[in-house]
């Protein structure tokens, strides 16, 4: 600062001089004025700082000024970043299969299901995920993200379009998505809406996908033709590529149902027969309960065709039952109006939809589950509606129909298991079960019925309780037979659980709420969806079982395949 006032003052000099100014004795000190003073410098009387901490770096480590240094041990290794604390015990060592929460790392066997194996890692925490497994339907290019991704939602959209839980879709999507190289997914599922996302890596843009699914059909032969091929894409024994998966998948779609309109029409007649079997009917009664769910079956299919929403279909299917059963009680005739109505009722159940909407509940969909329960209900007010419909206008016109005469069941064991049986098969040919399937099906449904007749009416136990066991083991007996053959549970599991149904409990609240007795009408609607509940508790807690505690009965007949060079 003091260079440059001296250097304007000689300027000023010069400049004076030209004119003849006569030059001026500046001071040998000049205070620097408050512009030339620096923010940042310490003011008068103030110690200067230290320097900066870049010029001497310190550590939050390093022990304080006075402090002395430790002395090193001459036993003491070289200290490495890769060797233990000097606290660490072999012996007290803490586990390492746990994961970051603290729970125990579940171990996954290459001899289980795929559906097991992928169940299981779906149910962990992404972190806690198997790494990447060796891809075995790609070639050196690596595989085709968007077609994969689209043979995912395809496949996916037909399990749940066939009424497959949510849980096993997302199973079976991620499994397709591995097979093909492409770990790092993320598959979603709701009732209408499946999407799969792909992430390549942590630093690249994630890839997703999605499909609504708009139709819905019942058809497990084509539900169990979705599985084997998945069985295959995932198996290391098969090289299926995507050309030849998207072959057989076309394939699946083109193919027909087994089961004509005729025979499904007939079919359903016999299921309603049998079940008023069930309930202590005759002969006569299983004619006419037939005849009823034939032309109810008829009418849902005529309003079918002219698209009306299945609501109403479920409306009109339960009128004819229902029906007969005034007709009945109008002639006169010494028969059990009731019986004939309640089998008309079991045909028109959705017990698939139901068993499914638990089963999504415990297993964590509950978006998912509430759909399905949703739907479920809508069906059964329908279904009231129906029975409610027709009883009211033949309460109107003086029909006698007393719930007291079909309180007290008919003991007739082998008639009603051959009934059961019956029951069973022609649930199974309604489902479009494929022929290999229906007598396990029949075979399980029998059993599940003589269970349950054990104990509630030879024991005299809670009718609850009893369909509870008898759904358990049937779901137990279904996942091994499923567990074994390497397809889908429900073919064995759905039909089985037909002769469980709350069919009478449905008619009695109906019946009671027309006669203008609602606490009676409620508290047997309450006992129907009670059995309805413990029917799905039953299966889902039976297919845990067998996951948990027994093995795949398949996997060591096919190691023992491979060890022997097959």
């Amino acid at each position: 600062m003091i260079t440059h006032i001296l250097g304007t003052r000689l300027r000023t000099q010069g400049t004076g001089g030209s004119q003849g100014v006569p030059e001026q004795q500046e001071p040998e000190e000049r205070k620097p004025s408050d512009e030339a003073r620096s923010a940042f410098a310490a003011p008068d009387g103030v110690a200067q700082p230290g320097p900066p901490e870049e010029d001497a770096p310190t550590s939050e480590f390093a022990l304080p000024a006075g402090v002395p240094e430790p002395e090193p041990s001459a036993e003491q290794a070289p200290a490495s970043a890769f060797a233990p604390p000097s606290t660490y015990s072999a012996r007290e060592a803490p586990s390492a299969m746990v994961t970051t929460a603290g729970l125990p790392l579940v171990r996954l066997s290459k001899d289980a299901p795929w559906q097991d194996r992928m169940r299981t890692m779906l149910r962990m925490p992404v972190g806690e995920r198997p790494g990447p497994e060796t891809a075995l339907k790609t070639d050196d290019a690596g595989p085709a993200v968007p077609r994969v991704l689209d043979l995912t939602l395809r496949i996916g959209e037909l399990l749940l379009a066939g009424g497959e839980g949510a849980e096993d879709v997302e199973a079976a999507m991620f499994a397709i998505c591995r097979s093909y190289g492409l770990d790092r997914c993320e598959p979603t599922v709701t009732f209408t809406l499946l999407a799969v996302t792909h992430q390549p890596s942590l630093v690249d843009d994630p890839v997703t996908a999605n499909r609504t699914v708009r139709r819905r059909g019942t058809d497990y032969t084509r539900l169990a033709a979705v599985h084997r091929l998945v069985t295959d894409m995932t198996s290391s024994d098969h090289d299926v590529t995507l050309e030849e998966a998207y072959r057989r998948l076309a394939e699946i779609r083109r193919n027909r149902h087994p089961y004509p309109g005729w025979v499904l029409t007939l079919a359903a007649g016999v299921l309603a027969g049998a079940a008023s079997v069930l309930v202590g009917g005759g002969v006569t009664v299983f004619l006419l309960a037939a005849a009823g769910a034939i032309l109810g079956d008829r009418l849902a299919w005529l309003c079918a065709a002219r698209g009306l929403p299945e609501f109403y279909q479920f409306v009109v299917a339960a009128m004819p039952p229902a029906g007969m059963g005034v007709a009945l009680s109008l002639l006169g005739w010494d028969l059990r109006p009731s019986a004939v109505i309640t089998g008309g009722l079991f045909a028109l159940i959705p017990g698939r939809a139901l068993v499914a909407a638990v089963q999504d509940g415990l297993t964590g969909f509950y978006i998912t589950a509430s759909a399905r329960l949703l739907e479920v209900t809508y069906f059964f007010v329908a279904i009231v509606i129906g029975v409610l419909t027709v009883l009211y206008g033949g309460l109107q016109v003086d029909a006698k129909l007393n719930p007291e005469g079909a309180l007290s069941p008919i003991e007739r064991p082998v008639v009603q298991t051959l009934a059961s049986m019956a029951l069973c098969l022609t649930f199974a040919v309604l489902l479009q079960q494929e022929r290999s399937t229906v007598w396990i099906a029949t075979l399980n449904g029998g059993v599940a019925w003589v269970i349950y007749a054990s104990i509630a009416v030879t024991a005299k136990g809670s009718p609850i309780m009893a369909t509870a066991v008898a759904a358990g083991l049937v779901g137990l007996f279904g996942q091994l037979v499923a567990r074994y053959r390497n397809t889908s549970a429900l073919p064995y599991v759905t039909a089985a659980i037909g002769p469980l149904l709350p069919g009478s409990a449905t008619y009695f609240g109906v019946l009671a709420i027309a006669q203008n007795h609602r606490d009676q009408g409620l508290a047997n609607i309450a006992k129907a969806a009670a059995l309805a509940m413990a029917i799905a508790i039953g299966v889902n807690l039976g297919s845990e079982m067998s996951r948990m505690f027994l093995k795949a009965p398949g996997a060591a007949r096919k190691a023992a395949k491979r060890t022997r060079g097959f």
